[in-house]
């Protein structure tokens, strides 16, 4: 099991074994037995218990075709294998009811800030339409390892799926192979070991701000897995959880990416709306330092 499923370490896929393994009759099997061809192994998963996470959300703007929320940090989006009422779509059920607004794009279950949803079916279309065709302008805020040199700069790397390990591992590769990948980025302050950084993607690949600050020498704070340990940290995660030891190694228990911007055409008036999600308390400690309004009003040239 755990050389076909690498995030698993070996101690992690005994414990499955011993606690989920069953013959066809109901009998238990060891993690010492080995497997024959032919045979059927049932793994019977105990009951499930969601993981914890924060369960609310802060309403930026609403009227009648959109609704504007600031997502937390560990709210995952959309329901998963592991997530499913402990997620925003069934918040927003909960509170709106049956007609509860639709999400229109997606953000990372660790990376918090600004999440746009239709309130009618025409509004979702429209919106979900816009983020695919990218006639959204999407900003982002990142606190990154390093300082970096350059007031503001384009990275160009194409990128696609890694060939080796994780399956949701992403990685650069050769100009020519992979999906053409471009982010914008802007210095908005520096200290002495960390920089804070718009980020404007100007494609929409997966992890594409973490890959592309990562190759640039500068990976985002609290990154499990592209950061200077690689994916070493992820699967400490995977096993044991947040530890103080882990979370002194990455800078942060999470990494350290904010939605903090969305211009985009109004589904309902055709008008040009820019709204914003503010920066949250955790990485406002961590930069440790009050954010600069003029730089954050400059955001919107990156």
């Amino acid at each position: 099991m755990q050389s076909r499923i690498p995030r698993l370490s070996r101690t992690r896929a005994q414990e499955i074994v011993r606690n989920c393994a069953y013959r066809a009759d109901g009998s238990r099997r060891r993690p010492s037995e080995r497997v024959r061809t032919g045979e059927t192994v049932l793994l019977v998963r105990p009951q499930f218990e969601e993981p914890r996470v924060p369960l609310f959300f802060d309403v930026l703007y609403e009227d009648a075709a959109i609704l504007a929320v600031d997502k937390p940090s560990g709210l995952p989006v959309h329901p998963s294998a592991t997530y499913h009422k402990n997620t925003l779509t069934f918040l927003l059920r909960e509170r709106f009811g049956k007609d509860a607004p639709q999400i229109a794009h997606r953000l990372d279950r660790e990376t918090s800030g600004l999440l746009l949803c239709g309130r009618t079916a025409d509004a979702e279309r429209e919106l979900k339409n816009a983020f695919e065709k990218r006639r959204v302008s999407k900003r982002y805020l990142a606190i990154v390892r390093g300082v970096i040199p350059q007031d503001e700069g384009r990275i160009e790397l194409p990128i696609d799926q890694a060939k080796e390990g994780l399956h949701i591992l992403m990685e650069v590769t050769p100009v020519g192979e992979g999906y053409p990948c471009a982010t914008r980025f802007r210095v908005l302050a520096r200290n002495d070991q960390a920089t804070l950084v718009a980020l404007a993607p100007e494609s929409g690949r997966q992890h594409q701000l973490r890959v592309h600050l990562s190759a640039l020498g500068f990976p985002i704070i609290g990154d499990k897995l592209y950061g200077p340990e690689g994916v070493q940290p992820f699967l400490e995660y995977i096993e044991a959880g947040m530890t103080d030891e882990l979370c002194q190694r990455l800078g942060h228990h999470r990494q350290a990416l904010h939605a903090y911007e969305l211009t985009f055409e109004h589904p309902g008036t055709g008008d040009s709306v820019t709204l914003h999600a503010p920066l949250p308390d955790d990485l406002m400690a961590l930069w440790g330092a009050p954010l600069d309004a003029a730089a954050l009003a400059s955001v919107g040239a990156c």
